[in-house]
């Protein structure tokens, strides 16, 4: 795709003449500098063309030296600058840093040297990921000012690939919910209503992808935390494989780093980067162009285990089909998890509550803050709840007790026979990403969808099953909901697959294009 010039042009045509225009009339409010350099008093619409360029082409025009790095990075502070009070999007800025990295690119593609694949490429980290000296808060208050001491593998691969940070993206204290908000700074918005939120964890990340802010930005995934914003805003979302699905033992769920994108091949090459030293890995941009004829979907709502609202599955039910004109076959499924929804969610909580009650643990022995103790007002109430509740399926040791853990080893089993057991009827399995449309702001989360009581925090992801079992899923965009709230359709594939995903992802991105639905685009 990235030599494809007619279709390069497509992304690229309104941006470039009158680049300069374009990036005017930035202040410092939120620590950009200035923008003083960059002479010009137009709007957005000259730089939303670069903003909404898909990486795969920025990094071949950098490459070809029809884009400079300069361009680029300004152009994305320039819609940061002008968007983020509205999205609420990051929690630090290095715009400075950011411009002197693009200034260092740039002379490096004067001198022809050997470019890294995202040469020049503007992008974010998740601030449960860490960049040496940086602040790093994993959203906590507790940790406002706090350095990173290093660089986590996976930033460090983008970095090594070319690439510029410009800044932190907001998430929740420790990744606690699938809502990004904290005691920092706020809620962060999708921006499809700026009422209601982006998801989380990575709801950050993916809020300031969608809205144009950036082509990339990294995310992290424990209970859906890369697809759980991935349908809040309209962005696409993959959990990788896993090394050894289906072991149960320790009690904590599976957990992938891995990126928010607009295109399904954008997290192509942005995995590629990051999984370079691993032999092992997927080929990524290879799966790209494998082709879907008579591949089998399985469609199962809610793996017929969890309430979905209707809103999302009229929505899901029309987006689902759209891949049989790529020739696959999509027909409905019954998915068995061995267990009613209460069961499930029930081991689920122990999971969730035992994990961030040994997380407490570590922040007292490792930076002597205890959320229980003097420092509790600086933790939100339901973190304290979780964690209180995780206390009590711990014994002295800080283990989880032999009878809770057996009920998660009961549950996930099932749900993994019940997984497995559908995937050998098809080649995926398809289902709504979530049980709901996005909430606002100001809700914790539903407690009620179509006449089910569920848990506002646990009981509407439905992306939580793949991290209890292993298996590897994205979300894809699927359409919006008659109010235009984004919903995200889920693919599952079998235990070491994730090219197959992959590889559907891109048919159904073909299929049912959803890049003009992106509100920065119809502005």
């Amino acid at each position: 795709m990235q030599g494809n010039d007619t279709r390069g042009d497509q992304w690229f045509a309104p941006t470039r003449r009158g680049y300069l225009r374009g990036i005017i009339g930035a202040t410092t409010a939120i620590g950009l500098g200035s923008s003083a350099a960059y002479a010009g008093t137009e709007g957005t619409d000259e730089y939303d063309g670069i903003c909404f360029t898909p990486t795969t082409i920025l990094a071949e025009r950098i490459r070809e030296g029809e884009l400079s790095p300069v361009e680029v990075v300004e152009a994305f502070l320039a819609r940061i600058e002008e968007r983020n009070d509205e999205i609420n999007a990051f929690l630090t800025l290095l715009p400075e840093r950011a411009r002197e990295e693009a200034k260092e690119a740039e002379r490096a593609v004067e001198r022809g040297e050997d470019l890294g694949p995202l040469h020049g490429i503007p992008f974010a980290i998740k601030d449960r990921q860490k960049l040496e000296g940086v602040r790093f808060t994993d959203g906590f208050l507790a940790f406002e000012d706090r350095i990173a001491e290093e660089t986590d593998p996976e930033v460090q691969a983008f970095l090594d690939a070319g690439a510029i940070p410009v800044g932190k993206t907001n998430t929740p204290e420790g990744g606690y919910m699938g809502k990004t908000d904290n005691l920092i700074i706020g809620p962060t918005s999708t921006p499809f209503d700026l009422e209601r939120n982006s998801g989380g964890s990575s709801g950050g990340s993916a809020a300031a992808v969608a809205d144009g802010m950036l082509p990339f930005a990294t995310g992290t995934d424990g209970a859906g935390s890369i697809r759980i914003p991935a349908s809040f805003t309209g962005t696409y979302g993959l959990f990788p494989e896993v090394d050894e699905p289906g072991q149960f033992g320790t009690g904590d769920t599976y957990f992938q780093p891995s990126v928010s994108t607009r295109t399904v091949a954008d997290t192509a090459l942005t995995l590629s980067v990051m999984y370079e030293d691993d032999e092992d890995a997927t080929d990524y941009r290879a799966a790209l162009e494998d082709d879907v004829e008579d591949l089998s979907i399985g469609y199962s709502p809610g793996l017929d285990t969890y309430p979905v609202d209707d809103r999302v599955r009229s929505v899901v039910d029309d987006g689902v089909e759209a891949i049989t004109g790529e020739g696959a076959t999509v027909e409905r499924t019954e998915v068995d998890l061995g267990q009613s929804y209460e069961e499930f969610i029930d081991a689920v909580w122990i999971v969730w509550t035992t994990s961030y009650a040994t997380f407490a643990e570590e922040m007292k022995e490792e930076e002597g803050v205890d959320p229980l103790g003097e420092e509790r007002e600086l933790f939100p109430d339901e973190l304290i709840e979780i964690i209180e509740t995780g206390y009590e399926y711990l014994d002295e040791d800080g283990e989880i007790r032999e009878g809770p853990l057996e009920t998660t080893i009961d549950a996930r089993s099932r749900a993994y026979a019940g997984i497995q057991s559908a995937l050998e009827e098809h080649d995926l399995l398809a289902t709504p990403t979530l049980s709901v449309p996005p909430f606002p702001n100001d809700e914790l989360g539903p407690t009620e969808i179509e006449g089910v009581d569920v848990h506002p925090i646990v009981g509407w992801l439905i992306t939580t099953v793949n991290n209890m079992t292993g298996h590897p899923a994205a979300s894809v965009p699927a359409g919006l909901t008659e109010d235009g709230l984004p919903v995200g359709l889920e693919l599952i594939g079998p235990v070491h697959d994730d090219r197959t995903i992959v590889t559907a992802s891109a048919a159904y991105e073909r299929a049912n294009s959803w890049h003009d639905d992106y509100p920065g685009r119809r502005r």
